[in-house]
């Protein structure tokens, strides 16, 4: 799969000592003495990384008489960038058709004057509706009760069930009467 590539391409470089052999790769090819010298590491230091840009295609060798050197694959790097980049646009365009979708389904259940015309039965449109409705609330204030029940009563007459559906869903937290946002990535997801 692209994705797992991609990830391990990037785990990968996501040592600051790899960078610096990519960095110096990047000038002309060297051999693994030159390598550690201008980073002021060991041979068996400048092998083991050597070794993990290998395993991502990133780096390659040539023998030259009895020096081996190491030359930057640029095709690699600059696939690596490209798949990334369209991996960050297939994912844009999946959260704007989501949008689509929540858009829809908000137009779908709320009348003309804001009101809740139903409480959806799937729990995919379900969940759209109560995030729409959380909107009212603030993360980090606090709310009694009361105030909870009011602001759902201008939505939908049921404030019982869609209080109770903030809380199962992870919407809320409520201590002793007094209810709180929990933080988004707390929140039901439908997938």
């Amino acid at each position: 799969m692209q994705l797992n590539r991609i990830v391990a391409f990037h785990k990968t470089m996501g040592d600051p000592t790899r960078i610096r052999i990519v960095h110096l790769l990047a000038k002309g090819p060297l051999h693994g003495q030159a390598i550690a010298g201008k980073l002021g590491l060991t041979p068996p230091t400048i092998t083991h990384h050597l070794n993990k840009l290998k395993d991502i295609n990133l780096v390659y060798q040539r023998r030259d008489k009895n020096t081996i050197y190491f030359y930057l694959n640029e095709s690699v790097l600059q696939h690596q960038a490209k798949a990334l980049v369209k991996m960050l646009e297939e994912e844009e365009e999946l959260t704007l058709m989501a949008n689509d979708d929540a858009a829809k389904v908000i137009k779908n259940f709320f009348a003309a004057d804001g009101t809740l015309k139903s409480i959806p039965a799937q729990r995919k449109k379900k969940l759209i509706i109560f995030e729409h409705l959380m909107q009212g609330f603030k993360i980090g204030e606090k709310y009694e009760e009361k105030e909870v029940n009011e602001y759902i009563k201008k939505y939908h007459q049921d404030y019982a069930t869609i209080r109770r559906e903030f809380i199962i869903n992870q919407y809320m937290y409520r201590d002793n009467g007094i209810y709180e946002v929990n933080p988004k990535e707390m929140w039901a997801k439908s997938e």
